[in-house]
């Protein structure tokens, strides 16, 4: 299988080199990843100024760019032939909830859905990424299911519980839950004396029940959460139209 790895990390994230060892036995693997950190990046494009990419050391491609454009750059472009399967993170922190809105792990995934790739988000639900192997274990495990049975391009969010692989308890299809609105901004000083503003964490989970993303990682489970890109409100629609005619 070809399979191509991305990130919002950057390129030297100790997640994606944990992905990487864990899938380069297994597939032929490409990393296009950005040069720096972008998380929060969204699903943002760069279309104001030429996009360079560099091959690091170890072999990783990097982009001065977003998540977004790695994946599109790798996949419209910079490969011979496109991957069977695109793999995005090992993030650093959980993307459950509202956080895939902002997320550019989710976002790089995204893109490679969005041209017709089936795609993976894959985060570790933790700061302290005291146990990579076992979302790389997901990961891997995760390659292998599609190997034996190819899904069309779908979209799926993971997030897998920060545990060691003996405690991980498996899978579970889930939803995504809601969190809290943010915390207030946090204002600061420069060193310049220019008053200066930090956006605030992000807000504890409001819906955490049955059938979530939070409940599955906090009950050990890997959650698997299938996505969609279409926004548009079906409910609303006749209501919207009603009030267009008023």
């Amino acid at each position: 299988m070809r399979i191509l790895l991305s990130n919002d990390d950057g390129y030297f994230a100790p997640g994606l080199a944990a992905l990487a060892a864990a899938l380069g036995p297994a597939a032929e693997i490409t990393v296009v990843a950005p040069e720096r950190d972008r998380s929060g990046a969204s699903n943002s494009l760069t279309l104001d100024r030429p996009l360079t990419v560099r091959r690091a050391p170890n072999g990783f491609l990097f982009v001065n760019g977003t998540p977004t454009d790695c994946v599109h750059l790798a996949v419209t472009g910079l490969l011979q032939e496109l991957p069977d399967m695109i793999i995005s993170g090992i993030n650093l922190g959980a993307n459950m909830g509202d956080d895939t809105i902002y997320s550019g792990t989710v976002a790089a995934a995204t893109e490679g859905f969005l041209l017709g790739i089936p795609s993976i988000a894959i985060s570790l639900a933790s700061r302290t990424a005291a146990h990579f192997e076992t979302a790389a274990h997901v990961a891997l495990d995760l390659m292998h299911r599609h190997a034996r049975a190819a899904a069309p391009a779908w979209l799926l969010n993971v997030n897998v519980p920060d545990v060691p692989l003996t405690a991980w308890r498996g899978y579970r299809i889930t939803r995504l839950g809601r969190r809290h609105k943010a915390e207030n901004v946090i204002r600061a000083t420069s060193p310049r004396g220019d008053t200066v503003y930090w956006v605030g964490a992000a807000g504890a989970a409001a819906d955490a029940g049955e059938g979530t993303d939070f409940l599955a990682v906090e009950e050990g489970y890997a959650s698997v959460t299938p996505l969609q890109i279409d926004l548009t409100n079906r409910d609303q629609m006749d209501v919207v139209g009603h009030w267009l005619e008023t």
